[in-house]
């Protein structure tokens, strides 16, 4: 989902004074009802990551994350929720995601056993979806974000 106007953005570079081409935007998870509970944990300060397959960019031809991206996070019916901003971007097998990482992601009780249950069955899901086989072996792309806008919420 990407956006060639918005107002959130519009806000935040009016505040900032800047001026710069809109970001995409996007949701988090794959179900309207998981992009309303993620994006919520956005607002709260919780969810400061994500992560998804490096072959689901590649497959969309898309760039990969880069420090200082922009992204306009949109609820499950597609309204704008918040701007962040990419920190960090790690490449890893998917086994290899650790417990600082699953921490960051912030959903279910944050451990790295509740992170590996919820992205093995996303991930099963978008392989049943796109037509491959999912193995934990796969490359994934971990991305660490900070909340930017609403201001009141930044930090």
């Amino acid at each position: 989902m990407t956006a060639d106007r918005s107002s959130i953005w519009e806000e935040f570079c009016a505040d900032k004074g800047i001026s710069a081409p809109c970001p995409p935007s996007d949701q988090f998870g794959d179900t309207p009802e998981l992009a309303d509970a993620l994006a919520k944990l956005v607002l709260k300060g919780q969810k400061q990551a994500t992560c998804e397959l490096k072959r689901w960019f590649d497959s969309r031809g898309l760039a990969l994350p880069a420090i200082g991206d922009h992204w306009i996070i949109v609820d499950g019916s597609g309204a704008e929720q918040c701007i962040i901003e990419t920190t960090k971007v790690d490449l890893c097998r998917v086994e290899q995601v650790d417990e600082a990482f699953a921490w960051d992601e912030g959903e279910g009780d944050r451990s790295l056993a509740y992170w590996k249950d919820a992205h093995d069955a996303y991930f099963a899901r978008q392989a049943e979806r796109d037509g491959f086989t999912y193995t934990e072996d796969m490359t994934c792309v971990c991305e660490r974000f900070k909340l930017v806008w609403p201001p009141d919420l930044a930090k």
